[in-house]
């Protein structure tokens, strides 16, 4: 379902949505047994009610403003390497490309790509692999990453760097750029550092109405009600618990959508306060 924030249009392509860790292992400091509080309203859209896992969508956003056409993480794609997630390694998947062409989208028309940060199911479809050499799935836009972002991910030189980023890096068409860049006056980033250590989020704003894309300081609908639990795999924890909490505060008094990386369909709604910490009211 196309959203519309003033005259930017809003939509997604969801590459997957499936049960990923359990609670305990995704969040290792929350107590034994907390889920069976809250399983009657996780569950089966938030919870898969089978394995006990939490349930994600992995997906990108599609955002058209009068001037631009832009796409907002990349998901996974195919024929990465990925020794976290067996499901994840040597995709061979291609319906995220097939959904962005039903969607009329062709890759050459793509003006931006921004990266909320630089994990493999976030970069992904940056490029393709043809006849054994990545190329930029987008070959005339410009990816829009965090200096700081780049910066770490080439310090760590994991496979999502060198498969995902260093091809686009070496095509010239990636823009390093500070945490606080404003592409206009419609679409600007603002710090949002702990998951790692450049990572960002996405503002939109139109005719006065606004809209905010988090990436990864929060995965979880779960996690707005205990922002002080670790996720397993952040870059500085008690930092992504600040950066958690002052987002979570800053939506409870702006009431702006809330458009998610990896919160279950359909991924957006609306922050409020409740009994001392938070609540994702999704959208209809």
């Amino acid at each position: 379902m196309t959203l519309q924030v003033g005259d930017i249009l809003l939509d997604r392509i969801v590459e997957m949505e499936i049960p990923f860790m359990t609670p305990a292992d995704a969040f290792p400091d929350s107590p034994a047994g907390i889920i069976e509080e809250h399983r009657h309203w996780m569950e089966p859209t938030a919870l898969c009610p089978e394995s006990g896992m939490l349930i994600i969508a992995i997906q990108t956003w599609i955002i058209r403003t009068p001037q631009h056409l832009i796409l907002v993480d990349t998901c996974i794609g195919c024929d990465k390497t990925n020794h976290y997630f067996e499901s994840w390694h040597k995709r061979t998947d291609d319906s995220w490309y097939l959904k962005l062409l039903d969607k009329g989208i062709n890759p050459a028309e793509v003006d931006f790509v921004f990266c909320t940060h630089l994990h493999g199911d976030h970069c992904g479809w940056n490029t393709r692999l043809v006849d054994g050499r990545w190329i930029p799935t987008f070959p005339n836009a410009k990816y829009i990453i965090a200096r700081q972002e780049i910066d770490q991910a080439a310090l760590d030189n994991a496979p999502a760097y060198q498969e995902s980023v260093l091809p686009i890096i070496e095509t010239g068409q990636v823009v390093a750029v500070d945490t606080d860049y404003a592409l206009d006056d419609q679409v600007w980033l603002q710090p949002t550092p702990g998951h790692t250590p450049g990572h960002v989020a996405v503002h939109l704003a139109s005719k006065g109405q606004r809209a905010v894309l988090c990436g990864d300081l929060i995965h979880s609908p779960l996690q707005c009600l205990y922002p002080h639990w670790k996720y397993w795999i952040d870059f500085d924890q008690k930092e992504s618990i600040q950066t958690r909490k002052s987002f979570l505060e800053a939506r409870c008094a702006d009431n702006n959508l809330v458009l998610t990386a990896h919160f279950p369909s359909p991924s957006t709604g609306y922050v409020e306060a409740r009994d001392g910490a938070f609540w994702f009211r999704f959208s209809n």
